[in-house]
């Protein structure tokens, strides 16, 4: 790859954070104004600049997710889902092909590639989280309105921002660097090399443990609900940090005390759409998306232009094809062979076409006639999810009658019939059926990591070609290469092993 070009690359957070106006709605919460001032002892004065904060790094969270449809290219793009063949027409297709070690000049730092290796923003979220652990413990108790229950909610919430980026980071580079929160006010993260994954992983771990122990079930207010970490968020998060990790009994039991709570439920799949609308009973944690302040702003890499056409999407009413395709024998032939799955029948549009409609993002705002802006929220964590995680945590572990009721539970809401796959085969089917069950829900390329990982079943690729084959796998092409210009400003940075050759 070439590195003969530099940019200047910090990461810098105010430590007097955000001010965020909280009104009534999710989008509300997030219209947060960065303010200049020469301290944080004129910022951390009582609750409301708590509340202010911990939303800030909300903020810079949804920042990270959104940057280059990262949440999507990382955990979708470069799997089974998507055509090489055909898509030939937006700047992620070296994405789709898993062709990674591209160069991208400096001076297009716009395009996708180059946003979607670089892992620093999420430091900013980090260091909003690690400035409210440091500074709301010294705000008076008298500044709080219900001291106990919001200083526990603000804690567990910034510690369930840093498991989060730590977990994410760890799925996406493997070794990334870990910070040292002492002195939040003074990190900057050119002074640390990547960590071993496996430190990584433990460290996200100690802090969803430190959220759990902080946060409650229920939310303060209704419109929190889901956009805002409770202890569903945080339980659900570790299921999926231990089963990254291998740990799957520990898996298992994360998984169990979210479903065990009865704290959420279903969505009549004949309903199947309205989980993305946002907020729903299904859901456990979101990443609200601040749709007025966006719409003004513009977004070029909106996910509802790359996804539909004709009808749902005026600048394409009369194209009859999507910008991206998907690899059509994995999505009627694999996933959804079944007529009778409602996830077929009601999450799709003209299914039968070469260029079916996605119906989960579907929802459109215009930044001006000729700009498109998806205002779905992204769905991180949801019932279906955590229950399918944990039969794959009992398949994992050889518990193939408790795996197959989890997985025929889930089946059964679809319309479909029990699974008759076998017990040494029951692990796949499980990920297969979260392939169906969380289509472009930013999880399919960490389910085939973890098949690879566990049964030695390479599912990459689509139809045409393998984007990551066995060899190639074993020698961690999974992890992705950072951002060069990284390493360029930071010295005890190196390239991910796999991707420091310039012949891959």
């Amino acid at each position: 790859m070439k590195t003969d070009y530099k940019i200047k690359y910090t990461v810098q957070l105010l430590s007097l954070c955000f001010v965020v106006v909280f009104l009534n709605s999710c989008s509300d919460y997030l219209n947060e104004q960065p303010i200049s001032q020469p301290s944080n002892v004129t910022f951390w004065r009582n609750g409301e600049d708590a509340n202010a904060a911990v939303a800030g790094g909300y903020s810079q969270l949804r920042k990270a997710l959104n940057s280059g449809l990262s949440y999507y290219a990382h955990g979708d793009l470069g799997t089974d889902y998507f055509s090489t063949e055909k898509e030939l027409r937006s700047d992620f297709t070296d994405i789709m092909k898993f062709k990674l070690g591209i160069s991208v000049a400096v001076t297009d730092n716009w395009k996708p590639m180059y946003k979607v290796r670089d892992f620093s923003i999420f430091y900013s979220a980090i260091k909003q989280a690690d400035l409210c652990l440091k500074h709301i413990p010294e705000i008076p108790k008298e500044e709080f309105t219900e001291y106990e229950s919001q200083y526990n909610q603000y804690i567990g919430e910034a510690y369930f921002i840093k498991a989060f980026s730590y977990f994410y980071m760890a799925r996406v580079w493997g070794n990334v660097p870990i910070i040292d929160s002492s002195d939040p006010d003074v990190v900057d993260i050119k002074n640390y090399k990547r960590e071993d994954v496996a430190k990584v992983l433990i460290k996200a771990t100690e802090d969803c443990q430190q959220a759990i122990k902080h946060l409650a079930w229920d939310y303060n207010v209704d419109t929190d609900k889901v956009v805002r970490a409770n202890a569903g968020a945080a339980w659900a998060l570790l299921a999926h940090i231990q089963a990254w990790s291998g740990n799957y009994a520990a898996c298992e039991a994360a998984a169990g005390n979210v479903i065990n709570s009865n704290f959420y439920s279903y969505i009549d799949r004949n309903n199947y759409i309205d989980i993305f609308s946002g907020q729903s009973r299904e859901s456990i944690f979101e990443i609200a998306q601040n749709s007025e302040k966006e719409a003004q702003a513009g977004n070029g890499q909106s996910l509802t232009n790359y996804l539909l056409r004709g009808e749902y999407l005026k600048t394409r009413l009369n194209e009859k094809e999507t910008i991206w395709q998907y690899d059509l024998t994995t999505l009627k032939q694999t996933l959804f062979d079944n007529p009778n799955d409602l996830r077929r029948t009601k999450g799709f549009a003209e299914f039968s076409s070469d260029w079916p409609i996605l119906l989960k993002y579907s929802k459109v705002m215009y930044a001006s006639p000729t700009s498109p802006l998806s205002i779905n929220n992204i769905v991180v964590f949801r019932l279906a999810d955590i229950a399918l995680l944990q039969a794959e945590a009992q398949a994992a572990q050889g518990k193939y009658t408790e795996a197959r009721t989890t997985l025929n539970s889930i089946r059964e809401k679809a319309g479909l019939e029990e699974s008759n796959a076998a017990n040494d085969k029951l692990f796949e089917a499980v990920i297969q059926e979260r392939g169906r069950e969380l289509f472009m829900e930013g999880h399919r390329f960490y389910d085939l990591v973890r098949l690879a990982r566990e049964k030695k079943v390479y599912k990459f690729g689509d139809s045409s070609s393998n984007k990551i084959t066995p060899s190639q796998f074993e020698n961690g092409k999974s992890y992705w290469p950072i951002q060069p210009t990284l390493i360029e400003t930071n010295i005890l940075f190196t390239q991910t092993e796999y991707w420091k050759s310039e012949a891959q």
